[in-house]
Order: structure tokens, then sequence, then C-alpha cells
């Protein structure tokens, strides 16, 4: 058990709430925490690093996703911890310290929303409000035994939000109940609440499963059989992910280096696909925080440092075949998912690493992670990390991915979905 008991997982404690006389507010009595990449009035968005906040003022108004769930009846209680310039699925931050993972202490709790993640994890807050351009709310929310939603791109405004790079900046956000989740999704998506609607098929992409280091009996399969008891089995679906991407998306052939060729555990279009969208994400970085970085110079924990400076030599390379990249995956998936049909894959490739893990070992974790995580990236999907219990008393999960604009619906089979899941998992247990 932690000692702090807010496991490390705040920047700044306060409490905020709009008064209001309507007693119909969908998110009324809930509490939530803020990553500290939203602009919020009167405070400085410290964007995970004491230089920045140093060196900027703070914010003359409020980020729109954050006002939106504070109109929506909900009690701001604080800003969390995130990674250094959001730069980071790790979670480890030189100067704020590392939040503490509330599912297993000895391991990173994921970023770079780890604080929002851990205060929902810890049970401090309802709900928490992160971002996620390369896994930001996917990884820390599979790490700490949650759920977490990362949207269609542009589904939900990203004003007053520091980017990132803003060709896959997304506002997602965390819970530990699907109906949260879909509550707070239906006032930051200003969608209307709908019936549920059956997924026509749920693709089950097999050769991400075996990317997997987890027992696939504890993976796919407590899914397949979820899926089968509430929709039918013939609603389900087998595919190879990577021989279909490889053939549909041909600007990847850019991004095929022999290296990818070589790696053992590992399948090379989606490594193509991460190395498309980091080179693209590499571009926007430099291009929104390159010149502050060169004039202050912060420093960097060594991870982040050297992933930092590569962006800021950047060169602009290939630019044009990554946006190729983004339209033809976009343009497959749609094809393949047609109006409901969900894919399922692993969050991540594994369980979450040891806290101070060897930078080498990370890196090959790391290179496995992005290959799943740059399926929505690149495509503009949105996906939901689902938690799927512990495995080895580590926390373990499964995403869904359905097709950019379709996230009501994708709440919604969560919601359907997830008692069934928690049985599964309960039977696999036993």
């Amino acid at each position: 058990m932690a000692r702090d008991p807010d496991y490390g997982a705040f920047v700044d404690k306060f409490v905020l709430k709009l008064t209001s006389s309507a007693h119909d507010q969908p998110l009324q009595g809930l509490t939530f925490a803020v990553k500290d990449i939203f602009d919020m009035e009167g405070y400085v968005t410290g964007f995970g690093h004491p230089d920045w906040a140093r060196t900027h003022s703070a914010a003359t108004s409020t980020a729109p996703a954050v006002l939106a769930v504070l109109r929506g009846g909900a009690t701001c209680v604080g800003k969390t911890v995130m990674d250094e310039m959001a730069y980071s699925i790790d979670g480890e931050n030189i100067h704020y310290g590392t939040p503490i993972n509330p599912c297993a202490p000895d391991r990173v709790p994921g970023g770079s929303s780890s604080g929002s993640a851990v205060a929902v994890g810890a049970k401090i807050v309802d709900f928490s409000l992160g971002t996620d351009t390369g896994g930001s709310v996917r990884v820390p929310a599979s790490y700490c035994g949650i759920l977490g939603f990362r949207p269609s791109y542009d589904a939900v405004p990203s004003a007053g939000v520091v980017p990132l790079a803003q060709s896959f900046d997304t506002v997602g956000w965390f819970a530990r109940d699907p109906v949260i989740l879909s509550r707070v999704g239906h006032i930051l998506l200003q969608s209307p609440v709908m019936d549920p609607i059956k997924p026509s098929q749920v693709i089950i992409a097999e050769d991400c499963f075996q990317l997997s280091n987890i027992p696939n009996d504890r993976l796919g399969q407590v899914l397949v059989k979820s899926v089968e008891k509430i929709y039918g089995g013939h609603v389900l679906k087998h595919t190879v992910l990577g021989d279909y991407v490889k053939e549909k998306v041909p600007s990847l052939k850019h991004f095929m280096s022999n290296e990818i060729k070589e790696l053992e555990h590992n399948i090379p279009s989606l490594a193509a696909l991460s190395n498309a969208m980091r080179s693209l994400e590499r571009y926007e970085f430099k291009d929104n925080h390159g010149e502050w970085i060169t004039a202050v110079k912060p420093e960097l924990g060594p991870a982040i440092s050297e992933r930092v400076w590569e962006a800021v030599r950047t060169t602009g390379e290939n630019v044009d075949a990554c946006h190729s990249v983004k339209t033809e995956l976009h343009a497959a998936l749609a094809t393949l998912l047609q109006d409901f049909g969900i894919l399922a894959i692993p969050t991540v490739s594994g369980l979450p690493p040891k806290l101070q893990t060897d930078p080498t070992t990370l890196k090959i974790f790391r290179a496995k992670a992005f290959g799943l995580l740059s399926i929505a990236g690149v495509s503009g999907f949105c996906q939901v990390s689902i938690p799927l219990g512990m495995y080895d008393n580590l926390p373990v999960s499964v995403s869904l991915l359905a097709k950019q604009g379709s996230d009501a619906f994708l709440l919604n089979v969560v919601e359907s979905l997830y008692g069934t899941l928690k049985e599964q998992v309960e039977i696999t247990e036993k």
C-alpha cells in the first residue's frame, strides 16, 4: 500500500465546481482530475516540466473539454502529474516523481497521462481527463487496470491543450466503471445517448494477439467467449492484420527498413506504421516546441531527452509519405470494419515494466507496443482499453477499435460487454 494517500498523482490540488441550479446534470456528484496539459483559468499549465511552468504565464481561459465536464456537474479536485512534455508512455518523471501504480507499486504507471490514470485506479476520483497522441491514455489505463478511451481524431476539441503533434493529439478520459466512461463520453463528444447497436462483426487480429506475451486464454479467448455469449458466435471473424495493412497501405514501403524485417517478435507492417507515425510526430513536435527547447535547454530524463533532441534535429523528410500512410490506413480499416464492425487487439504487448527498467529493454518493449498503438493513432479511429483483471498479479487488458466517428457506438459496446468480460475472467482464473 502506498504511503502517500494521493499515490503521487497530483501536481496541484484544489476544488473547482461550477455553481448551477440544474438538478439533472449528468455528472452531478462525480469528481475528476485533469492532466497538467490542459489550460485552466488562473493556473499555469505545467506540461510536465518545471522549466515550462517557470517560463509560461497562468492561463487566461479554461480548455473547452474541462469546461464541458464542469458544466456537466462534475467537481475538479486538481491537476495531475504527467511525463515531461507528454513525450513518453512510461509514466516516470524525474522532477515531480513517478505516480505510484495502485495495481502494482513496483511497476511503471504508464504515461504520459500517468497521474490521471493513477488517480482513477486508486479511487481518488471517479474519472479523469488525459491526452493520447501515441498511447498516453491507452497505456496507463492498461497498466493501472482501468478503462481508458481514446476518441476518434478531432471528436473532442483540443483547444486549450498544449500540443504534442496535432496530426495525432486527442483528448481522452479514464474511468473504473463503463457507465461513467459513457456519461463522460457523451458530454465530451456532445453526442446524444443512443440505443445500443449490435456490432455487425468483431474481428480478432490473430497476429496481434500472438505478439502479446500474455497467454491467449487470458486475453483473446476471454473476449471471444464474451462476444459469443452477448452477440453470438456468428459475429466473430479472424484476420491477420499485418498482412492486410501491408497489402492495403502501399505508402508504408517508405518506412519498411531492413532492421524492421529482421526484428524478432514483430509485425513488420505495424512496425513500419509506427515508424511513419513517429516520424510525423517528431516533425510536428519540433515545429511546436523546438524554439523553446533550444532557448531554455530544459533538464530532461535520459530517455525523453534523447527523443526530444532527436525531434529538434529532424529534417521533416518523408512528411508527405506520412500523410499518405494516414489516408491509406484510414480507408483500409474503414473497408475492413464497415459501419458497425469492431477490431480487437491487445492494448499493449505485455505486462507493465518494472520501475527503472534498463533503457535498452524498455526500447524493445516500446517498439512492440507502438506497433499496436499506431493502428488507432494513424487511422484516427476510436479505441477503448478494457481491463481483464490480473495475470501474474499484474493488470492485463484488451482493446476494441471502431471507425472514426463511431465513438458513441463503441462506448455502448463496452457497457454491453463489460460484465460478461469480468465473468469470463473469473471463470478463467478459477
